[in-house]
């Protein structure tokens, strides 16, 4: 009676026990100023792989995949035309504020069909590394869904999370926060 007992406990143990590591759908982060290069294989599925003078080994430790290399943004640029959207703290949710924004941004992208998209998502200070790593991914897939249900061809767009390593603002208080709970979008021309 006793070891059928103690299966149970150690089975749960182990389900609960065991950290689990966030994923994000390229990549996590990359190093600052690592270079990596990105791929489009066929089928539109994006690969990533490190180049010389690149992040090196483990730049994705941590990451799903533990030794997943991080794409880079070399190439990809900010456009005054893509505006950022914000989320509320701890959320993941499209705010109804912000989808008007998201409606622009999608026209623009479907008008420039020639460019690929890259949308980070952003935390603040507030909470661990690897938990703003995975709710950035959040955002950032978020930004995504929404931008295909507007008809931008989902092939065209990577997501990658920082987490809270990239603020824009750097103060701890609650204006800040609200600054670096965003996903921001980068485009360059295939």
């Amino acid at each position: 009676m006793t070891k059928l007992m103690a299966i149970p406990m150690i089975l749960a143990l182990a389900l609960v026990g065991c950290a689990k590591q966030p994923s994000t759908t390229s990549a996590s982060a990359p190093a600052p100023g690592g270079a990596v290069s990105m791929t489009v294989a066929p089928g539109g599925m994006q690969h990533a792989g490190a180049t010389a003078g690149g992040a090196g080994a483990g730049a994705g430790a941590g990451m799903s995949g533990a030794s997943a290399p991080r794409p880079t943004l070399e190439g990809f640029r900010a456009d005054a035309d893509l505006v950022d959207v914000h989320f509320e703290f701890d959320r993941a949710v499209i705010r109804e504020t912000d989808m008007p924004k998201l409606d622009a941004n999608a026209g623009w992208l479907k008008s420039n069909v020639d460019h690929l998209v890259v949308i980070e998502g952003h935390c603040d200070e507030r909470g661990t590394t690897e938990y703003n790593t995975a709710l950035g991914d959040r955002r950032a897939k978020a930004t995504k869904n929404y931008l295909v249900s507007r008809g931008v061809p989902a092939a065209r767009i990577t997501v990658i999370s920082y987490g809270k390593e990239r603020p824009t603002c750097s103060q701890s208080v609650d204006e800040c926060w609200a600054k670096n709970r965003r996903a921001h979008l980068r485009v360059k021309p295939r």
